[in-house]
């Protein structure tokens, strides 16, 4: 069996490197891997990165570009029996990643399957506990429900076929692809064995167009969501007062108090943006896709105190 690493890039020279270096140590029980790149016009010596270590790279314009339209080049040029898609900023944290997260489709448990993600301190430690939200610690497989993000995921090449990303949404390609599968009796799995280290290094305008692109889309995968000015004063200072709560408990100084509400306000002021237009929803979905995570539980997580991730080369 093969599985065809799918990796897209914009200028992703700062992590592709140790990338790259973690997929040649995966150990597998037998599954021959393809590492492939999709880029979009990277100025940084991404492309020569991946050349250099043996990828085989296939580029789609800016102009072109869409994250599902991507996604499909990039699946449409692998070879694969299994398509495992990360993006070009994640690190897998171990040489088991691989195996783990194509196992539940290897053992006929899923079509699609999608693993942890955690940050380190260079992280904003905001974004660690959103993390740390949507992505536990126990495995869940098959999921109930439809969230998937390919950051970090696998799907079955003849899955993909029949059931391509859509190319027309600003993002969430995963999600939508992901409510299909379940429609049509597919079932996903959350692999929480199969993390990768995910770094964001974004200015607070590019936070808030990330959760603005985000929310447009979720608003064609969800259209009764909906978050409310109210919402979104409530969101930004529960949120806050939960990341300096966590912080305290874990002894956190990697991020400042100030770049907590920072991170927080722009993550809803986008969010508000993106999906302000559209009808209620109910208490139940508002509190699964936006409120924080209150519980001391997700505070607990080993991934939420320091870390530094050590470089390809330290192991």
């Amino acid at each position: 069996m093969r599985a065809s690493i799918v990796i897209r890039t914009l200028n992703e020279a700062r992590h592709l490197g140790d990338l790259l270096q973690m997929i040649a140590r995966q150990r597998t029980d037998g599954i021959e891997i393809e590492t492939v790149l999709i880029d979009s016009g990277s100025t940084d010596g991404t492309v020569e990165i991946a050349l250099a270590r043996g990828a085989r790279v296939t580029t789609i314009t800016k102009a072109e570009f869409s994250f599902g339209r991507s996604l499909n080049r990039g699946c449409s040029f692998a070879t694969g029996d299994i398509l495992v898609l990360v993006s070009g900023h994640c690190v897998p944290v171990d040489d088991r990643w691989l195996q783990n997260l194509c196992q539940p489709l290897i053992d006929g448990q899923a079509s699609y399957s999608y693993g942890r993600q955690i940050g380190d301190d260079d992280s904003n430690y905001s974004e660690r506990r959103i993390f740390a939200k949507y992505y536990p610690a126990v495995s869940q497989i098959p999921q109930q429900g439809f969230f998937c993000n390919n950051a970090n995921s696998a799907l079955l090449r003849s899955t993909w076929a029949a059931h391509p990303f859509d190319e027309e949404l600003t993002g969430l390609e995963d999600m939508e692809l992901a409510k299909r599968l379940v429609a049509a009796g597919h079932r996903i799995a959350y692999v929480a064995e199969a993390p990768v280290f995910h770094h964001h290094k974004e200015d607070w305008p590019q936070v808030r167009r990330r959760f603005e692109r985000e929310a447009i889309a979720l608003r064609s995968i969800m259209p009764e969501v909906h978050l409310s000015r109210l919402d979104v004063l409530r969101c930004v200072l529960d949120s806050a007062r939960g990341d300096w709560r966590s912080a305290r408990r874990n002894g956190i100084t990697s991020t400042s108090k100030l770049d907590m509400l920072r991170y927080r306000w722009n993550q809803y002021v986008g969010s508000y943006v993106g999906n302000h237009e559209h009808r209620l929803l109910s208490r139940q979905a508002k509190q699964k896709y936006f409120f924080p995570e209150t519980s001391q539980k997700t505070d607990q997580d080993e991934w939420l105190k320091p870390v530094r991730r050590p470089s390809a080369h330290e192991g």
